[in-house]
């Protein structure tokens, strides 16, 4: 039996949940304000952007468009077990949302906008891919740098790490 669109994301986004909450995990609380270059996000931000990313494909799927410039910010990362209830929370309602639509709604166009201008109209399907689930990867990966960067084991993630000889 052919899996269909709803069915393929919503393994992938259990596979890459269970990856991210394990560096989400390793998250040090007295390093929120670190960051390797002064360009740099501070560790806690970036944390907190990772924790709260898995949220933005419930909101794919339940609106039209998303002005990044009108967005809440991100609430702040008081701690591990708030990031990490976050990020459940975030998984939790995205994996209910892919539950309750079809493939037909995944296909239909989303926009995101910037101070009312169109920054990209494709299908929800295409942004949940690239604008979800590998934007999510990258900030992970940044993630897992900070965590080298400060003497924190980092977690196997697709294969071992120095850390880890495991696959997960």
């Amino acid at each position: 039996m052919a899996k269909t669109l709803t069915d393929r994301l919503l393994a992938e986004l259990e596979n890459e949940a269970a990856i991210t909450r394990r560096v989400l995990e390793r998250v040090p609380e007295n390093k929120a304000d670190w960051k390797p270059h002064e360009k740099s996000m501070p560790m806690g931000r970036l944390a907190g952007l990772v924790a709260n990313m898995p949220g933005w494909i419930a909101m794919m799927l339940t609106q039209d468009e998303f002005d990044v410039a009108a967005g809440p910010p991100l609430p702040p990362v008081k701690s591990n077990q708030d990031l990490l209830a976050a990020f459940d929370a975030n998984v939790a309602r995205s994996k209910d949302a892919l539950k309750k639509t079809n493939d037909a709604h995944l296909e239909t166009k989303w926009r995101m906008l910037a101070r009312g201008h169109v920054v990209s109209e494709v299908s929800r399907y295409e942004n949940l891919r690239s604008g979800v689930l590998n934007h999510l990867a990258h900030h992970r990966g940044q993630l897992t740098v900070y965590l080298r960067l400060n003497n924190v084991p980092v977690p196997s993630i697709y294969g071992p790490t120095a850390d880890e000889a495991s696959f997960g």
